[in-house]
């Protein structure tokens, strides 16, 4: 059976086998990752592009069922014309932005497509909506 070129050649033994074992040395001597705390306050913003928008009756009942689900959850919101800001504790959000997804296939979609931006710091706290927003409404 032939060998690939790197272990045919004894200094290429070598070095696989001192890579090999550097790669067991770090995995044993690498700390478990330590639990990590989420931060007290999230913004999110998601679009959603279900295909159809709507239907024939409804013209935006896909889009309108996926904000329906935004406006049960009890976080502060902002619909806008291409995409709803979402504030909150991330275990509240997260899940939410799955459901929002979710809502617009339930609601009769036959696809959907979600762009979400998400962001949070490494303190609890920090900005919201209505602080970057501020400045900007008459």
């Amino acid at each position: 059976m032939a060998h690939p070129p790197l272990l045919r050649r004894p200094h290429g033994r070598l070095a696989l086998l001192s890579l090999l074992a550097c790669g067991a040395a770090w995995a044993q001597q690498a700390p478990a990752p330590a639990a990590v705390t989420p931060p007290g306050h999230m913004l999110a913003e998601i679009q959603v592009i279900p295909r159809p928008v709507g239907t024939a009756n409804d013209r935006y009942k896909h889009v309108d069922a996926a904000i329906a689900v935004i406006q049960a959850s009890g976080l502060r919101y902002e619909v806008h014309g291409l995409g709803t800001v979402v504030e909150g504790p991330p275990d509240k959000v997260w899940p939410l932005l799955q459901a929002v997804h979710q809502a617009t296939l339930e609601a009769g979609a036959e696809r959907t497509l979600s762009i979400i931006k998400v962001s949070s710091g490494a303190q609890a706290g920090g900005p919201r909506v209505e602080d970057l927003v501020r400045k900007f409404r008459p």
